[in-house]
């Protein structure tokens, strides 16, 4: 029996599939269809739904004003025969999370497609730019708008916008729509069809904006995604500048910050800053063999919004640049420069164990230093600059072909 009801087990993330919709002929088109990255905040952490064979759920979205279709299929589905077993109920879960009013059949989500000419991006343009599409042979525009709950209907298409998360976010989480201290940047494509000049969601941006006393504020970054069909062709990098830019031009904003940032996201920070204070006089390549300096935490921060500690993350990429690591005083004094940053932590540990010398018995002093290897200290410090080096090379890399 356990055999027989292991082959109605789904992985649920191939199971889901999802498309941004722009002709009708994508609705047959395998490839225009991708896959969530993660479904455990809908499905559980197994991110598997049971009671079925051939499981597809399939959430297609128009892809400017991204009104869904959403319908289940499967070959088979168990039944009373296998010992009184339920099916898991799939679309009471994907209910949950797509807001009310999506199509259950092809006709009426291609009566809707038609109308898609009248779709407009909502907000205010802040950037327009362009990518060249090889497969294409040609340069596509792209912009990006702020927008806020006041445009009209931008409170459905956020909601219709924001299921996404749950796919491709690890530990995505909705947010309070109604406080108004929040701001939206979103990117659209424009692309032409029959003639008409029509948009597509590429992705978006959430920020807060904290209160900092006694007149500031600091925007942080809660949310940003760019949809998978649109990965990988810079449209992070020029979302973020834009925003970063936005908030450069105003007297209140004090720094902006991010919200429990991902890796990937880091990375992308240290390309944007080091773009944009490359040219600063404060990170001049004689000024930056000279050290870290307050110069460069107050101009960092007073014309660009960047905080102290992404300042000193800059001014370690720029220094690498300017040095040569062939040389073996320039390369020695980089290194020491970094590691006396890294080594903060493990001081810290030697401060605490000071503290234990004088506090802990001889049995419970000797337990504690077996956990603090200063040699494995040592060995870990290495392989922390190893690493920063390698990532700050991707960084330059990436800069130099900008």
């Amino acid at each position: 029996m356990e055999k027989k009801l292991a082959e109605y087990k789904c992985n649920t993330n191939e199971a889901i599939q999802l498309k941004l919709v722009r002709f009708p002929e994508d609705l047959e088109d395998e490839n225009t269809t991708f896959n969530p990255e993660y479904s455990h905040q809908v499905f559980g952490d197994d991110e598997v739904a049971f009671g079925y064979k051939g499981l597809k759920i399939l959430l297609y979205y128009i892809a400017g004003n991204l009104s869904t279709l959403f319908r289940i299929e499967y070959t088979s589905k168990v039944n009373e025969k296998f010992d009184c077993v339920e099916a898991d109920d799939v679309e009471s879960k994907i209910r949950e999370i797509i807001p009310p009013g999506f199509c259950t059949n092809t006709d009426d989500f291609v009566s809707l497609l038609e109308k898609e000419v009248n779709f407009k991006p909502f907000g205010m343009l802040l950037h327009t730019y362009s990518v060249h599409n090889e497969e294409a042979g040609e340069d596509i525009t792209y912009q990006i708008y702020k927008a806020d709950m006041s445009c009209p209907g931008f409170r459905e298409y956020h909601e219709r916008l924001q299921t996404f998360l749950m796919w491709f976010i690890e530990t995505a989480s909705f947010i309070d729509v109604d406080d108004e201290r929040w701001n939206y940047f979103l990117v659209f494509e424009k692309y032409n069809k029959d003639g008409a000049t029509l948009f597509a969601t590429v992705g978006y941006m959430t920020v807060y904006n904290y209160y900092v006393y006694p007149d500031k504020t600091r925007p942080r970054v809660s949310q940003m995604l760019i949809l998978p069909p649109f990965q990988g062709e810079g449209h992070g990098a020029q979302l973020l500048e834009t925003v970063h830019r936005y908030y450069m031009s105003s007297p209140t904003v004090l720094d902006i910050t991010a919200e429990d940032p991902s890796e990937n996201y880091v990375k992308l920070r240290d390309f944007v800053l080091v773009k944009l204070c490359q040219d600063l006089l404060c990170f001049s390549p004689g000024k930056l063999m000279q050290g870290f300096s307050q110069e460069m935490v107050m101009e960092a921060q007073q014309k660009l919004k960047i905080n102290k500690q992404h300042t000193r993350r800059v001014y370690e990429i720029l220094r690498l640049r300017a040095t040569d690591m062939g040389d073996a005083e320039q390369s020695r004094s980089y290194r020491l420069d970094v590691k006396r940053r890294l080594i903060g932590p493990y001081k810290k540990k030697q401060r605490e164990l000071a503290k234990m010398r004088r506090c802990l018995r001889p049995e419970e002093l000797t337990n504690q230093l077996n956990q603090i290897d200063i040699n494995m200290q040592h060995e870990q410090l290495e392989e922390s600059f190893q690493q920063l080096v390698s990532d700050y090379r991707r960084v330059l890399e990436r800069l130099a072909q900008a």
